[in-house]
């Protein structure tokens, strides 16, 4: 007959089995264990690898899906216009709101084990984000879009598949230099926006990518600084280069794009007389800011610039 001293010590044995499948249940060293993550509102601490993730911007959603994880949730950039479209698999991913007000609710129905977002979006709902579930907050987007991927790749877990995404990375950028002439066009790029034009500087996600190709810029944006905002037609000459590259966001007839390309200032640019202007995908030069939309980015550069060599 059994005692209750062997009754009880039955679940002890479950919960002990139960505990040693956790910390088994990848079968590799960044599976393991309990972390605490250091980000830019403090420390989250994470058990093992996340697996229910919602991400809360564009570069997160490039960030997790380069690494091999579909998050459960992420938000639109603008109601209605979906995810990247360079991103694939992405039609399983719940829609939890706009970058400008994600849906607690949501998220929180989505039972995550990891949020992704940053200070600079999301600092006012941080700490309701972190009720929900361990939170990871870079501290801005864009131009850091290298050291936001690795604190990314930490929180997911995920440090040797990142490691293998920057060597790649890195072999395209040095297979793309070792193609390019030796003296490489200057490249401008121009975005259009309902309301709004924008030359685009160094200090931006497209502006390192060209950096880390060798690609001159044009004095008005071999600056350190994200772009010049609004800029009217008197600055069109700010936006010339050997190459213009140029991107639209949101619905083409609400952008600034007819005001600028039909003003006789941008149809003497010298890159327009050539026919050297190339519109490309908004969602890999802007939206994208991870390292799969760089790649693309890479891409576009070869097409346009080695092969017309």
């Amino acid at each position: 007959m059994m005692g209750k001293s062997a009754l009880g010590f039955v679940p002890l044995l479950v919960v002990l089995a139960l505990a040693g499948c956790g910390a088994e249940s990848g079968g590799g060293s960044e599976e393991s264990g309990g972390r605490v993550v250091k980000h830019a509102m403090g420390e989250a601490e994470i058990s093992g690898t996340p697996e229910n993730v919602v991400v809360l911007d564009t570069g997160e959603l490039d960030s997790a899906m380069t690494l091999g994880v579909s998050p459960v949730g992420s938000v639109e950039a603008v109601d209605g216009l979906g995810y990247p479209s360079y991103l694939e698999g992405t039609d399983g991913i719940e829609n939890v709101g706009t970058i400008e007000q994600p849906n607690l609710e949501k998220i929180a129905a989505l039972e995550p084990d990891l949020i992704l977002s940053s200070r600079l979006r999301h600092e006012k709902i941080y700490d309701q984000l972190s009720e929900i579930a361990p939170t990871v907050f870079t501290e801005t987007t864009g131009v850091t879009w290298k050291e936001n991927f690795d604190l990314h790749a930490e929180a997911l877990n995920k440090t040797q598949k990142a490691e293998q995404v920057e060597e790649e990375y890195e072999e395209s950028i040095d297979e793309f230099e070792g193609e390019m002439s030796e003296d490489p066009p200057e490249v401008s790029v121009v975005r259009f926006l309902p309301g709004d034009t924008r030359i685009y500087q160094k200090g931006s996600f497209i502006g390192t990518i060209l950096e880390d190709a060798g690609l001159p810029r044009p004095e008005s944006q071999d600056v350190e600084d994200f772009a010049i905002l609004n800029a009217s037609q008197e600055l069109i000459p700010k936006m010339g280069g050997d190459v213009i590259f140029t991107t639209i966001y949101g619905p083409e007839n609400d952008t600034t794009q007819q005001n600028i390309m039909s003003d006789p200032l941008w149809r003497k640019l010298e890159a327009v007389e050539q026919e050297r202007v190339y519109e490309v995908s908004d969602d890999l030069w802007m939206l994208g800011i991870g390292y799969t939309a760089a790649d693309g980015v890479v891409d576009d550069l070869n097409q346009f610039l080695v092969d017309e060599q």
